[in-house]
């Protein structure tokens, strides 16, 4: 399914939060969302899953607009994992996951033998089978973060919207996600701060400033030293591992003029201790 921005802002409490974003992304392709905190990339995600109206523009599925449809016509198509959902019951594994196929019945209507076999495959896919009867609040962080991302393919939706979906897992669980998310026949379009890895597993990736969306392209493209010095703030650089992945190495915080005013006073102290001569 392709989504598209159209001159799309959102604003909170007499603030733009996202401003006058134009984007699209294409039936089946695979796009990382990245900048700083504070860049406007969850609120921007939720307008784009039709969870908040934007404050002028529009969003496209396929070339409709959304303004108007119910929430059970948004998520027969696109799945929201959002960055720590929670919940203080005791559903199980299961019961999350099964909260997927919420939109595909009707009101009064328990889950059928389709519904289950749907989230049993979900289980499966994010390897939670074995905890797929226990509770909730027994997990960890992780699991329950892979549990809400099984929760989203129960939807069988036509494009996945993720809000940093790695933040509470470990190496092998985070490039298990991605991989899964590159093999997809679905659209998908995930919030990420680690740049390399979203160097390594998306098609394009959208960088967010601000706000404003300052550039589009291949990570090639859109990753180079001198946009994260400016956008992020860090003296990096860019070029391939032995592997032939994309990766970015950091020096350390970039340097501005004016910064050696505003210096740590303990690496002060520990510069002046090293110009002094040894007795």
């Amino acid at each position: 399914m392709r989504i598209d921005a159209q001159r799309l802002s959102w604003s909170a409490a007499g603030r733009t939060v996202v401003r006058d974003v134009e984007l699209s992304v294409a039936d089946g392709e695979k796009v990382g969302l990245i900048g700083p905190n504070g860049s406007g990339k969850s609120s921007l995600l939720r307008c784009l899953a039709g969870l908040r109206a934007p404050s002028q523009g529009a969003v496209l599925y396929d070339g409709e607009p959304i303004a108007g449809w119910g929430a059970r016509r948004i998520a027969r198509r696109v799945a929201f994992v959002e960055q720590a959902a929670d919940t203080d019951s005791d559903l199980r594994v299961a019961d999350v996951v099964g909260l997927g196929r919420i939109p595909f019945r009707d009101r009064w209507r328990g889950p059928d033998a389709a519904d289950r076999a749907v989230v049993e495959d979900a289980l499966a896919t994010l390897g939670l089978t074995a905890l797929a009867h226990r509770e909730w609040k027994a997990l960890s962080g992780g699991e329950r973060q892979r549990a809400h991302i099984a929760r989203a393919l129960a939807q069988q939706p036509r494009a996945v919207l993720l809000d940093e979906p790695t933040n509470h897992l470990d190496v092998k669980h985070q490039l298990e996600l991605m991989e899964l998310l590159a093999a997809t026949e679905q659209t998908v379009l995930v919030a990420l701060h680690d740049l390399s890895l979203a160097a390594r597993s998306c098609d394009r990736l959208l960088l967010l400033h601000g706000g404003r969306l300052i550039a589009a392209g291949t990570p090639e493209d859109v990753l180079t030293p001198d946009r994260l010095a400016e956008v992020f703030e860090v003296d990096a650089e860019i070029g391939f591992d032995r592997l032939g992945n994309l990766a970015v190495a950091y020096r350390g915080v970039a340097r501005r003029p004016g910064d050696e005013r505003k210096q740590d006073p303990k690496e002060a102290i520990g510069r002046r201790a090293a110009a002094q001569p040894i007795p």
